[in-house]
Order: C-alpha cells, then structure tokens, then sequence
C-alpha cells in the first residue's frame, strides 16, 4: 500500500468542505487542515464527495460473452462512473446458478480489482424457470450470495416464486424480480401506446409489468420474505410499490438512469440504442418514476449496465438485441433528472446510489459514510463540470450508450476503491496500487 493520501477541500456528500486522509485502506480522519506527513495530497476543493457507488444491476457477461465484455473491462467502466461495487447479473455462460459460477465470478472481480464484484444467483436451474437453483448452495459459498434473479426472465411461475420467497427467508436473501408477462410481451418491441401504434411496432404494455409487481408483493407478504422489483419503470407499478410499502409488504425498487430521464418518443429514429427491456416509457411514467424516487417510495438507482457487440445494435430494429451500457453516465444522468430539478439533493443521490444498494444486497464495507474509520471506498465528483458524453467517457468494450451526443452535468474525477485509485483526474488508472 502507497502512503497516506489527503484529498484536500472536498466538499462532504456535497456539504461543507473537508480533508480526507486515507491511509491502509482506511478514511483515518476527516475534518479542516488535515496532516500527515509524507502525504500525497490531492487537490479536491469544491469536488463532492460521495460514498462510493453501488450498482444492484449490472451485466458484467463474462464468462461466456466477452464479446460484449468482461469482469476487468466492466469493473474499469464502473470506476470511471464512481463506483466501487457492483452486483453481477447471473446471466452468463454458464449461468451463475451454483456455487462453482458464482465463485468463479468472484474470484474474476477479486483479480481485477477496479470494484468489488458481488455475484446474483439465478433463482432457476438456466434462468428456465422449471425448478429452483442451488439457492443454500450459493449463500454458503464464498461468494455469500444473498441476492438471486432470472434477469431478463421473468420468474413466471407463482409456486416457484412462492417457494423461491420461502427458501431465501431463511438466510435473509431477497429475490430481484424482472417484472414481465412472457404472455403479454410475446414480440414486443417497445412501449405500447401512441408511439408504437404510430410506427406499427408490437407494445409491451404497463400492465405487463405491474400484474407481475402487484402478484409478488402480495407472495411477499404471504411469505414474510424480501422482494425487490428490477427496473421499475411505468407510473402503475410506482402506485404498487407505494400501497405494498404502506400495507408494511418488505419490497424495494429500483429505477434506472434511463427511465429517469428518456421517453419512448426517442424510438422514431429507429435508433437500436434506445431498444432496451423494459421499454423506454411514456413522459408521464418519467414524471411518475421521478416523484417516486425523489419520496422514496423507488429505494434505489441501478444502472442495468447491458452491453452488446456494434453488430447487436447496429441493424434493423426488430432484430437490435436489448439494453444499454450506463455505469459511466449514471451519476450524471441522476444529476440531471433529480438534482438540477431540485427532487434529490447530494445526501440523497448517496443513499439512492450507494447506502440503500448496499443494504439491499447486504454488502458489508460500502455504503458506509465518508467518516474516520470507515473504509475508503469514495467517489469525488465535480458537479460544474459537463459537457457533450461521447464514445471517450466509456470504458467498456460496447459502445451502446443512449446518451452518446447528448449534453449531460457533472464529471466524476476520483475513485477510491479499499483505499487506492482506480480513477485519478477523470483516468482509469492502468496499473493500480492494490
């Protein structure tokens, strides 16, 4: 390990301004005029700090897809996004639905080093949907699993997912639903409503989402188990989650950054970056997925990071594979949609991006604030910053960014990851100090 490093003036979860001092892996003290001598010391003045980020949904491909990417490649666009954990879909291949998967998918991420890489479990055998993985199996191993989900798979079956629910309680896990009706959604190809009856393409309609939603928090309470909902993304579904969390029902939601911000008007161009599960929505949705959010009925922002070789995307619609890559433009979209509107304030975008995702999926060492003794795992963020987001912010192998030529805020500088950087001054750092 390097020696100690302050990080001068930043100011705390965008507060007032401190020094932070890192040393072993450590914040060993924050406060004004910090010393230590022989420290490197970064000027950090006016940057906002933040815990560092926690991502419940990402698709980090690998092993099976390195195509699209890898662990080290998708850890290496998670530090230039600002965060330092990410949870691991388990649709790989083989699929992560026994120890031996996800321990492999741990020990990727412990090689890499940019983030801690904390593996999902499927809840099926393959993501089929026909019998229940080995649930206790991944829990005990050594990856500690205590989150499990068929992503982009709905678990269908109501007795599966009652006994998925039952099984999960045990241990304290939680199952993450992909909220989707195979039967409603058969050749869909995006939001259904105005638009898609205007371009003649088949809808994926709310009710899709929201019929699943409304039966799970209803096991869920049955049970007396955990249930967090994926990507949730229709004006409905936020009314579901609102009246389950007021009946005392134990779900959580997420929202993505895409959902926060674009509409399903975007689907005119036929641009297959904007093709992603589920569908981009209408305006109102947005507005109702913000007010959600912003109180608190949504307990997180997860990215869904989904990348795809150019020759997925670039092709006719009907054919374009679904989903975006988003790790490195997360923060600045949630800066966009929810801070500069005044809905969150840096306090909040801490919680909704790292404290309430690491409680979520009980990951011990982040989330934690930025306060002595706590481990350095931080983010420094420079919200004057922005400019056009371009193919040079990612740092991913797939380019399937929806935000590409778009205008967005801010810039992440720093990442500190167990104490060393990861991104220093807006770079991936090549050779890292692990």
């Amino acid at each position: 390990m390097s020696a100690d490093v302050i990080y001068r003036g930043a100011r705390i979860t965008g507060g007032e301004s401190a020094d932070i001092l890192v040393r072993d892996g450590l914040i060993a003290e924050v406060g004004a005029g910090v010393s230590s001598a022989g420290a490197r010391i970064v000027d950090a003045a006016g940057l906002i700090a933040l815990p560092g980020l926690v991502d419940l949904h990402t698709h980090l491909r690998e092993p099976g897809y390195e195509a699209s990417e890898t662990v080290l490649s998708g850890t290496r666009a998670a530090a230039a996004g600002g965060f330092t954990a990410v949870f691991a879909m388990p649709n790989t291949s083989p699929v992560a639905d026994s120890a031996g998967v996800v321990e492999q998918e741990l020990a990727l991420g412990e090689a890499a080093g940019y983030a801690t890489v904390q593996p999902i479990g499927a809840v099926t055998v393959g993501q089929k949907g026909e019998r229940l993985a080995e649930l206790g199996a991944m829990a005990s191993s050594r990856a500690n699993v205590r989150v499990f989900s068929d992503d982009g798979f709905c678990v269908w079956d109501p007795l599966i997912m009652r006994r998925a629910l039952e099984y999960v309680k045990a241990f304290g896990g939680v199952i993450a639903q992909h909220a989707q009706d195979p039967r409603l959604t058969e050749g869909a190809q995006m939001n259904e409503g105005v638009v898609s009856a205007e371009l003649g393409l088949a809808g994926w309609p709310a009710v899709a989402e929201e019929s699943i939603i409304a039966r799970d928090v209803l096991l869920a309470e049955h049970v007396g188990s955990r249930l967090h909902v994926c990507h949730l993304s229709t004006a409905g579904s936020v009314d579901i989650i609102r009246w389950a969390k007021k009946r005392g029902i134990a779900v959580t939601a997420e929202v993505t950054p895409h959902h926060l911000l674009l509409t399903d008007e975007l689907v005119r161009g036929y641009d297959a970056r904007f093709k992603v599960n589920p569908p981009l929505r209408r305006e109102e949705d947005v507005r109702a997925v913000r007010e959600g959010l912003a109180d608190g009925t949504i307990d997180i922002v997860a990215t869904d990071h989904a990348p795809h070789p150019d020759e997925s995307k670039a092709c006719e619609w009907q054919a374009a594979a679904n989903g975006m890559v988003g790790l490195e433009s997360a923060l600045r979209v949630v800066h966009q949609s929810m801070v500069a509107t005044g809905l969150l304030d840096w306090a909040d975008v801490a919680r909704v991006l790292s404290a309430a995702p690491a409680r979520i999926g009980s990951l011990a060492g982040h989330g934690t604030p930025i306060a002595a003794g706590e481990p350095a795992e931080f983010t420094l963020y420079d919200a004057d910053a922005g400019g056009e987001f371009t193919t040079a912010d990612l740092r991913g192998q797939s380019v399937n960014s929806p935000y590409l030529g778009r205008d967005l805020p801010g810039s992440v500088r720093w990442t500190v990851h167990r104490g060393y950087e990861t991104l220093s001054d807006g770079a991936v750092v090549e050779e890292l100090d692990a």
